[in-house]
């Protein structure tokens, strides 16, 4: 059994896609030949709670706590519901306010790569220690935060140990990185930063194969793609809802507001009183004002079910009863490469996926993959329109289903066999290399 020191901020009661992916991958590793050791922050600031991911944290597995300091406390003395929304993700699509362009400012700035990055040192410190007395074939970090990156390269370096570096999202080519208002020196920082990681890293891991494509522009070392996943759950029993619900679970932030599904709502509620009568849009989780102005601007209040942050296990039943299931993306060329973490769950909810996002999007390979639903680009109005109505069509006749395919691979516990192969492989390279 080899030993894995796996290195991430988000664990359970964190909310949120973050927590899950290693959440699961650490449920599965000893069936695969892999015994985990999680090490986490004591003190962490967590925007999302989630307390039924407790209830998925085994009970003998080794969990190792240090204390983290974090700027988010002294941001709240500035403004608390500014400091929440950034440290969420939710950047103002207008004109930001004074306070939001200081903060913003601050985290782009003062704190590189993010506002973690206090936590590296300390770290590394606390897990030499615990090294030296205990045996570590490979370390593992996950990011974001990516300033957990920077533990296992200062580990690799010191204790010459192999070193997984696995970004569930890209670093200087995330949607929300030229939002930070960085200075060209701040930039310079970031992009060197992201090239050590990923020059020194024994192997990558990524989710997706964009963003494999565009750091295999930055790097010649081994970039694995390992998706999100869904994790099977056959308590599940779906009781479809009795109107025609289309269904989004997760954030929606500022930039993630398609006005032309709105606008196709909108034409559909005034061209067909029955549509009007049986269609709800449903939206679960932390969502922006200015997409709920946008949905009430196109008449669609009188069909919004809006709901605030829902455990994972309500999101789960919500999905399995959902007649549509929507999954929103920006449309900008950098989200490309993000696949959100909820779709492999839309996969074995097993309901009708209509998709929004970039042209060239990974989220358009799976889907067509999977034959699990239709995905358009923001500029196919016309052909949304059309796919919604025949969605509608089928509700209607009561043979509204999805016959997909080829979702097996996509089960957390293959996933998890694929990494442990991926560690496996990674700590005999470095067991065959000579002294």
């Amino acid at each position: 059994m080899k030993r894995a020191l796996i290195i991430t901020y988000y664990w359970p009661p964190a909310g949120g896609p973050g927590v899950q992916r290693w959440l699961n991958f650490v449920k599965y590793f000893r069936e695969f030949g892999i015994e985990p050791i999680v090490y986490i922050p004591d003190n962490p600031h967590y925007p999302l709670i989630d307390s039924s991911f407790n209830q998925e944290v085994q009970k003998d597995i080794e969990i190792l706590r240090h204390p983290v300091n974090e700027p988010y406390k002294f941001a709240k003395l500035l403004s608390k519901n500014k400091t929440k929304q950034i440290s969420s993700g939710i950047i103002s699509e207008k004109e930001p306010s004074f306070i939001e362009k200081v903060l913003l400012f601050i985290r782009g700035n003062f704190f590189i790569p993010d506002a973690r990055v206090g936590w590296v040192n300390p770290s590394v410190s606390f897990l030499k220690k615990y090294i030296s007395n205990n045996k570590i074939d490979i370390v593992v970090t996950t990011g974001p935060p990516h300033s957990l990156h920077l533990i296992g390269q200062k580990l690799q370096k010191q204790l010459d140990l192999p070193w997984l570096a696995d970004f569930r999202d890209p670093w200087t080519t995330i949607h929300y990185h030229k939002s930070l208002r960085l200075t060209k020196a701040s930039e310079r920082k970031h992009k060197k930063l992201e090239a050590s990681v990923l020059n020194n890293a024994s192997v990558v891991t990524v989710t997706s194969p964009t963003t494999k494509k565009e750091f295999q522009e930055i790097t010649k070392k081994t970039i694995e793609v390992i998706t999100n996943g869904y994790e099977s759950k056959e308590e599940i029993s779906a009781s479809l809802d009795k109107k025609f619900s289309m269904v989004h679970i997760g954030s929606l932030l500022s930039e993630r507001n398609p006005i032309v599904l709105w606008e196709v709502l909108s034409e559909l509620i005034s061209e067909n009183k029955n549509f009007a009568n049986d269609f709800q849009l449903k939206l679960a989780g932390t969502i922006s004002d200015s997409v709920v102005e946008s949905i009430k601007s196109y008449g669609l209040e009188p069909n919004l079910d809006l709901l605030d942050y829902i455990s994972h296990s309500e999101a789960l039943q919500m999905q399995h009863n959902a007649q549509v299931l929507l999954l929103l993306e920006i449309d900008r060329e950098e989200t490309r490469a993000i696949i959100p973490g909820k779709l492999f769950e839309y996969f074995a909810a097993q309901r009708p996926i209509v998709a929004l996002g970039p042209k060239g999007s990974d989220i358009e390979g799976l889907i067509t993959e999977t034959n699990s639903g239709a995905f358009f680009n923001y500029s196919e109005q016309k052909d949304l329109k059309a796919k919604i109505t025949q969605l509608y069509s089928r509700f209607k006749e009561g043979r509204l289903d999805v016959n997909s395919k080829n979702i097996s691979k996509y089960s957390r516990k293959s996933l998890t066999k694929k990494m442990a192969e991926t560690i496996q492989r990674t700590i005999c390279k470095k067991d065959e290399t000579p002294a």
